[in-house]
């Protein structure tokens, strides 16, 4: 009777491939945890009071886990000036987002998302600005900077595809604004139409685990048949 053994670097190669796959199993485990907290922290915040808009002293501490759909709301007034057009896709069809510059009654900026106006309503007579002292609420959302998926803004030809805050001020000349914008809830008849703002996350993490950790122990399994000792008569 002889054995034969496989090489070391085929073994070596089996259980690489099986910590890699343990290990995004770990990783989608890591990522159930996170999800599970933000879809309870946002459901929590949809139905919670709005608090104040955070000002300039919050600003650098804001984050997607603390921040993004928190509701808030802000008071001041609609400067003066252009709004800016940003595509969307909404249940109500194409169109676009309508972000308007806002000053705070403590004097710093942001933009508001006012809402949404179909493809045929882009001229300013149908999305009139309030005037005079406003209060606003609505839910924060980060800052988006770049553009969307293989479509870069150009804010030069003042085609924007994301609604991203920096890049917007810039153009409009307006100096330092929130790293963020307000969705504004919906609030009256006509143009825009606020309070479309979509707020789901999808949860398949469980899912994805299982199957990693399945694979990995197909994986355990076909490397011990691979590297048994196998016997044979002469």
């Amino acid at each position: 009777m002889t054995r034969t053994r496989r090489p070391w670097w085929f073994i070596g190669l089996g259980i690489l491939a099986i910590g890699l796959l343990v290990g995004l199993g770990v990783w989608q485990v890591q990522r159930l945890q996170w999800k599970t907290a933000l879809i309870e922290r946002v459901e929590a915040g949809l139905t919670a009071p709005p608090s104040a808009a955070p000002g300039p002293g919050d600003w650098p501490a804001l984050t997607f886990d603390t921040a993004e759909y928190r509701r808030v709301e802000v008071s001041g007034s609609y400067l003066q000036g252009e709004d800016i057009l940003v595509k969307a896709v909404t249940a109500r069809g194409s169109g676009f987002w309508v972000m308007s510059p806002f000053q705070s009654s403590d004097g710093w900026r942001l933009f508001i998302n006012r809402g949404f106006v179909p493809d045929d309503a882009q001229s300013a007579d149908n999305r009139p600005r309030p005037q005079g002292e406003q209060t606003v609420t609505g839910l924060l959302r980060l800052t988006q900077p770049g553009g969307a998926f293989l479509r870069d803004n150009d804010p030069t030809g003042n085609r924007w595809f994301s609604r991203d805050t920096i890049a917007m001020a810039e153009v409009l000349g307006l100096g330092e604004v929130a790293p963020y914008f307000l969705d504004a809830d919906h609030s009256g008849e006509g143009l825009p139409v606020g309070g479309l703002t979509v707020v789901t996350f999808p949860n398949n993490h469980l899912g994805y685990a299982f199957t990693w950790f399945g694979l990995a122990a197909v994986f355990a399994f076909l490397l011990y048949r691979a590297t048994r000792p196998e016997a044979s008569e002469h």
